[in-house]
Parts: C-alpha cells; structure tokens; sequence
C-alpha cells in the first residue's frame, strides 16, 4: 500500500542509523534490573514458601513471605542493575578510547566487569 523504497525514520545529517553503545546502556542497564527483580521476587517466593511451611496461613505468614520476596526482588535487582552498569560504562569507555566499534569492545568490558565484580570476594 505505502512504498517502501524510503527511509523509515528521518534522521539529522550525519547521524548513525544505530543506536551507539551510550544509548544502548539505558535499556541495558534497565532491562536488567527489572529481569533482576523479577527473579529476586520469584526466588524471595520461593524461599518464603519454604521458610514458613509448618505455619498456618495466616497475616503473619503472608507478611514474612511478602517481606521475602520484597527484600529478594531489590536484592537480585541492585546486583544484576550494578553488573549492567559496569558492563556499559567499561563498554563506551572502551569504545571512547579505541575509536572502533567491534565486538574487542564487548568482550574487553565483559572480562573487565567480571574481574571487578570477582575482585570484591563474591563467590
């Protein structure tokens, strides 16, 4: 019906039709903690579940399971969104420094991040 032979989008001159590593790093950094706060909450579920199973259901049960998946959630949240962070901002200044965009870039910000997380003494 419509051709399409033009551009979708209309864009300033001299900009990229991708999205650069800066731009990418907001969904990034986003997308994991919301992933991470999902898992956290089904974990914090799951062990609430399993921490009160000799109770009987009842406002205190739902309570204590509710503050589980609540303290799981930010839990999982924060460390997945603290990885995401590291991970991009290694990424564009790699990539800031380098001039190139490859994928030495995401493998040298991967190890970086992993080296540093690791470097705490997390297990």
């Amino acid at each position: 019906f419509f051709p399409q032979d033009a551009d979708e989008f209309i864009l300033p001159t001299g900009a990229s039709k991708t999205r650069g590593r800066f731009e990418l790093a907001f969904f990034t950094i986003g997308g994991c903690c919301m992933t991470g706060a999902a898992f956290g909450a089904l974990n914090g579920l799951r062990l609430g579940l399993k921490e009160t199973q000799n109770m009987a259901w009842s406002k205190p049960r739902n309570v204590q399971i509710l503050n589980m998946v609540t303290r799981q959630g930010a839990l999982w949240a924060n460390t997945l969104g603290s990885l995401a962070l590291l991970y991009s901002a290694f990424g564009v200044i790699i990539e800031k420094t380098r001039g190139a965009e490859d994928d030495l870039n995401t493998i040298a910000a991967g190890t970086l991040t992993g080296m540093l997380y690791k470097s705490t003494g997390r297990v």
